[in-house]
């Protein structure tokens, strides 16, 4: 892992991200790159972190202290002493989060973005895409969000939700990558449904095919009953108190997404502990 991207609001939940990824940072030998995204104060429109506001303040004077206010507070960040051991940079840009998000990450080959999430439930989570969301299902990089302080020298126990379809190749590849760093076990878990159902046999079948096609070590088998499927995923996490839950996403937009389930999205929203995820 060579460089991390951190998008920020200067939020509570945006600084447990940088603490994380500095902590990544300490142990791969990464960079970390920051990044505030300032849209032109008008109308409502998404922090970077994907939460609603509205500017109280709607001139040109307000959005340039918007934007020197970020300067100000990167310059501040990479003054602190609890970041003095990583290379950290700031960049403030201008536009759509989440358009700038996947530009960094494709301009300067990010390996990891690390963000900070509040969830999101109920109606908001029905009616506002928040930018968090997006990154998750179409950032072509892993993504691990975080809505709490996490030790990443405790991450040792891994729920990795899966249902063996499709290519799993690059997900495994940066899942190996993301257990080494951690030296952490992997628990392979697959939920059964009542509307997908099947039986003990097929899945220990299935799980051990799949963990010797990708030589995975360290590693246990799991099936879980439960519906909806991202309930068994948040659950069965619990359950076993893992230190973070992995899984892929498709990636779905527009009507596709609205007529088939956005397990990992749900799974972001809703649960406690940190999620990782990649786009199969």
């Amino acid at each position: 892992m060579k460089s991390i991207l951190v998008p920020t609001d200067f939020s509570e939940q945006a600084t447990y991200a940088l603490d994380l990824a500095a902590t990544l940072a300490r142990k791969s030998g990464a960079k970390v790159q920051l990044l505030n995204v300032v849209e032109a104060p008008h109308g409502s429109s998404f922090s970077s972190m994907g939460e609603v506001s509205t500017p109280d303040a709607k001139d040109s004077v307000y959005f340039i202290q918007l934007i020197e206010s970020a300067k100000r507070k990167f310059d501040e960040m990479a003054s602190e002493g609890k970041y003095a051991d990583i290379v950290l940079e700031g960049v403030v840009e201008v536009g759509h989060p989440f358009e700038h998000i996947s530009r960094t990450v494709a301009e300067h080959e990010v390996d990891l973005v690390v963000m900070g999430t509040k969830g999101s439930s109920g109606l908001e989570e029905i009616f506002v895409g928040s930018n968090t969301e997006k990154v998750v299902r179409r950032t072509d990089c892993p993504v691990l969000t975080v809505k709490t302080p996490v030790a990443a020298e405790e991450i040792k126990s891994i729920a990795f939700a899966t249902n063996f379809r499709g290519d799993h190749s690059k997900l495994i590849h940066q899942l190996g990558e993301l257990q080494k760093l951690f030296g952490a076990t992997i628990h392979i878990v697959s939920v059964n449904t009542p509307s997908n159902f099947e039986n003990d046999r097929y899945y220990k079948k299935a799980m051990k095919e799949f963990a010797e096609k990708h030589q995975l070590e360290n590693y246990t088998m799991n099936v879980y009953n439960d519906d909806p499927e991202e309930d068994g995923i948040i659950y069965f996490a619990e359950d076993i108190d893992a230190d973070m839950i992995a899984l892929g996403t498709h990636g779905r937009t527009g009507i596709s997404r609205l007529l088939s389930s956005s397990i990992a999205e749900d799974v972001v929203n809703h649960a406690k502990r940190p999620v990782w995820t990649f786009k199969l």
